[in-house]
């Protein structure tokens, strides 16, 4: 696993990699593509260990049974991954517009809370993905560590190491609502804290 592969690295004003802390040095946990069948096993961890994340969902997958009131109830964020997780870059401005915005107001009509925050599929985005968004008030959130869960199926103690060796201040951490992620969340969860630093929710308090 290189770093390169690892550690996001990018200038572009438009989009978070990172968030402002204070005086506590902090993190933020975010889960990509669900809701999924083991999001009720991740959320059981992060109640247990009072960690708040943010959780970037298809739309598609969502369904008014999915537990959704659980996510909001317990303090996470609801953003959106697109609506059938395609590579907007590869979408002409219109195309692009029209599938963050059926995804955004989908997931308001489920959830009734507004949709803020936005991941593009693979991490792949152009200037039309950004105007998109803007347009729609939504706030593109790339991630500074990469976990590399969804490789590491039969390797789930090197999600922990890529995470872990390559923590700094204010990082987004991208994950995923995989069986192997959840597997390994809460000894990640308290290797984190070991390393002195707090969870962060997404959204400014």
């Amino acid at each position: 696993m290189t770093a390169s592969s690892v550690v996001y690295s990018s200038k572009d004003p438009n989009i978070l990699i990172s968030v402002p802390t204070t005086n506590e040095k902090g993190i933020v946990l975010s889960f990509d593509d669900g809701p999924g069948r083991v999001l009720p096993e991740i959320l059981d961890v992060l109640k247990e260990e009072k960690v708040p994340a943010a959780f970037f969902w298809q739309s598609r997958l969502l369904y008014a049974e999915r537990p959704w009131k659980r996510v909001l109830a317990e303090g996470h964020e609801i953003g959106t991954h697109s609506s059938k997780h395609l590579n907007l870059a590869a979408l002409s401005y219109e195309e692009q517009y029209r599938d963050l915005f059926n995804s955004k107001v989908n997931i308001e009509k489920i959830t009734g809370k507004t949709v803020k925050y936005f991941r593009p599929p693979f991490g792949q985005y152009n200037a039309d993905t950004i105007k998109a968004a803007a347009k729609l008030d939504l706030t593109p959130v790339m991630w500074r560590i990469a976990s590399v869960d969804w490789e590491l199926e039969d390797q789930p103690d090197q999600i922990i190491l890529n995470v872990i060796q390559n923590l700094e201040d204010g990082a987004i951490i991208l994950m995923h609502e995989l069986r192997q992620t959840a597997k390994i969340l809460h000894p990640l969860i308290k290797e984190i804290k070991n390393k002195g630093y707090q969870f962060k929710p997404l959204s400014p308090q």
